[in-house]
């Protein structure tokens, strides 16, 4: 039997779901001769690794710091990505093309339509790193009026706005000293490390929004689970991580729908198991 092949790369990898998200899926499509592994690679290494890639190979996920690094060896990005100069996600097609996408984008859109939150008439991220770009992506398709960035430095903040001119988004940014006033906002998508938004858990209003935070380890946090507490609707990282890997399992086999429950029992499961 030939085995068709797909992974995740990034660096560091060791702690990715990815691998637990695709086998499941795979196992339950019936897709047995398929197989999803992880390999620890940087920047450095991989234009050796994918100029390495047989036949074999379907598709690839990508996490940092690899997901701009890979688009000058794409013959193909779509729109989506594009938008945000950030690939997750590779289909290695039949006659060699090597295409670009970024899942992360509609999967954040379909997580919060999950939950209900399909437009909102402002938001508020906390954070101006790479996830906050796609963020800002995924409040071009939801939000009707201004987004306000919480940022460390006046560099940041310029990027935010520059990328909302680019994404066609109404960007405002403020100072992290004035963070606490995004959690009044009906919308708030935190971005920012482990650890980074703990202060701002006694400051969670009554009666809150809806709250993304995109971390899954450690979970919940502190805002989280002070959110939770005070009756706002909550979502966490695992919750974009099994939307995205969806539409990653989606396009890299071909097979729709992919078993979104199915992906998301696996990860908590794994999660569960880890502590």
């Amino acid at each position: 039997m030939t085995r068709i092949r797909a992974a995740v790369l990034g660096s560091p990898i060791e702690h990715s779901l990815s691998p637990v998200l695709h086998r499941a899926a795979y196992r339950e499509l019936g897709l047995d001769d398929w197989s999803y592994d992880r390999f620890e690679v940087d920047e450095a290494a991989l234009p050796g690794f994918v100029a390495g890639l047989g036949p074999e190979w379907a598709g690839l996920s990508l996490t940092m710091p690899l997901k701009r690094a890979i688009i000058p060896l794409l013959d193909g990005v779509s729109d989506t990505a594009a938008s945000v100069e950030a690939v997750n996600t590779i289909v290695l097609t039949r006659d060699g093309r090597r295409l670009g996408d970024n899942t992360d984008i509609p999967g954040i859109v379909a997580a919060l339509h999950e939950r209900g939150v399909e437009k909102v008439p402002s938001a508020a991220i906390l954070g101006a790193g790479a996830t906050a770009s796609s963020a800002l992506a995924a409040l071009s398709r939801i939000c009707t009026g201004e987004v306000t960035a919480y940022v460390r430095s006046s560099a940041r903040a310029d990027e935010m706005r520059q990328w909302g001119e680019r994404l066609g988004v109404a960007v405002r940014t403020a100072d992290w000293s004035e963070a606490a006033a995004a959690l009044q906002a009906p919308l708030v998508i935190a971005t920012t490390p482990a650890g980074a938004t703990d202060e701002l858990a006694a400051a969670v209003p009554a009666g809150p929004g809806t709250l993304f935070d995109v971390l899954y380890d450690p979970w919940p946090t502190a805002l989280a689970a002070a959110w939770s507490q005070r009756g706002g609707t909550l979502l966490g990282g695992l919750d974009l991580l099994v939307h995205q890997a969806v539409l990653q399992v989606e396009q890299m086999t071909g097979r729709s729908p992919a078993p979104l429950e199915v992906m998301r029992r696996a990860g908590l499961a794994a999660l569960s198991g880890a502590h």
